[in-house]
């Protein structure tokens, strides 16, 4: 890991001209003085503030500024030139310098020197000039090159994903612990008391509420396939679903069918919503009606409304009328629903 960085190094001086008035030239021809503070150090390069009381042409005006007096460097800063209320301490700009480059070259003076001019007025107010002195402060920042620093990458421990639902579903295929049996469909499934009533709201009260089941003998599963119950017990370990593949189309649909009722059964939304979204990832003319009637039964509200817009489409309505399926939710729904269904596909088709 670098870092890239500017550094900028700031210092102030102050500068108390006495006696202002012994520095104007007075009489005609007389050559304007020149006043230099003593020299101060920022950012490693001296400096100095520089001052005209009788300015450079018009006698309306002062000039100020600042003067590298390092000489063979290039040094790029900045400065503010302020004027100290003598009354009350405080301090009042009067001009900013934006950072420009300074390098001494004897040739040409404006290379290490940054001047401007104000109104004499200004500085010459009763405010700053009293008993005949005056006072201002500069303040100079020095931008340094940027610099690189490396920095040592700390050592980082890498954590592994969980592996909590790899534990279970070995737990559960190994048969370690198992405490309980159940029958579905003549098929028997060992497992884990505990781990039933932690994942379902329903094997909880029927293991361990005050209607629970009591001997030795398996607990009966109706109505429930085997494949279907198996998939339900592997949800139940690993909380995921095997992979489906070997299946046929129409075989994988019919699973994911009676595992969303199952899991309506057993109080087990996480794994509802999951057959609801291969579900609906799933529509086609063949299997919306019904996937319509199966969500309707179980109040799959989001499935239900994801088979109204596919069914009422104009361009699906004509192929899944001829469906088993749509004759089969023709003779479960109410008359009024169907009716809907073909007046929104009529309208949509005008």
């Amino acid at each position: 890991m670098s870092t890239w960085t500017s550094g900028r190094e700031q210092g102030t001086n102050v500068f108390h001209i006495c006696g202002y008035s012994q520095h104007r030239s007075t009489a005609a021809g007389e050559k304007k003085k020149t006043i230099l503070s003593s020299t101060f150090s920022v950012g490693g390069h001296n400096w100095a503030v520089l001052f005209h009381p009788d300015g450079w042409s018009s006698g309306d005006e002062i000039v100020a500024g600042l003067v590298l007096t390092t000489r063979r460097v290039k040094v790029r800063a900045s400065y503010e030139l302020q004027l100290v209320d003598r009354s009350t301490g405080l301090s009042v700009s009067v001009h900013k310098e934006t950072p420009r480059c300074f390098h001494f070259d004897a040739k040409d003076h404006r290379s290490f020197i940054s001047f401007f001019m104000k109104k004499r007025s200004l500085f010459e107010s009763p405010a700053y000039l009293r008993d005949d002195c005056l006072t201002m402060e500069c303040t100079v920042t020095v931008i340094k090159e940027p610099r690189r620093t490396e920095t040592k990458s700390l050592t980082k421990i890498q954590v592994p994903r969980s592996d909590l639902s790899g534990h279970y579903a070995k737990l559960w295929e190994d048969k370690v612990g198992v405490d309980v049996t159940l029958s579905a469909g003549g098929e028997e499934f060992a497992a884990h008391k505990v781990v039933l009533a932690a994942r379902s709201p329903v094997f909880r009260a029927q293991l361990y509420g005050p209607m629970r089941e009591t001997g030795t003998e398996p607990i009966s599963i109706e109505d429930v396939q085997p494949a279907v119950f198996r998939e339900l017990l592997h949800f139940i370990y690993t909380d995921s679903l095997p992979p489906l593949d070997h299946l046929k189309a129409d075989d994988r649909t019919d699973l994911i069918r009676h595992l969303l009722v199952a899991a309506d059964r057993y109080g087990m939304e996480r794994l509802s919503l999951m057959c609801q979204s291969i579900l609906c990832e799933n529509l086609c003319a063949e299997t919306v009606a019904t996937t319509f009637a199966l969500a309707d039964q179980h109040h799959c509200d989001v499935l239900k409304d994801a088979c109204l817009e596919f069914i009422t489409c104009s361009t699906a309505m004509d192929a899944v009328k001829n469906t088993q399926g749509y004759k089969n939710l023709k003779r479960t729904c109410p008359p009024d629903v169907v009716e809907a269904f073909e007046k929104t596909s009529r309208f949509r088709k005008a």
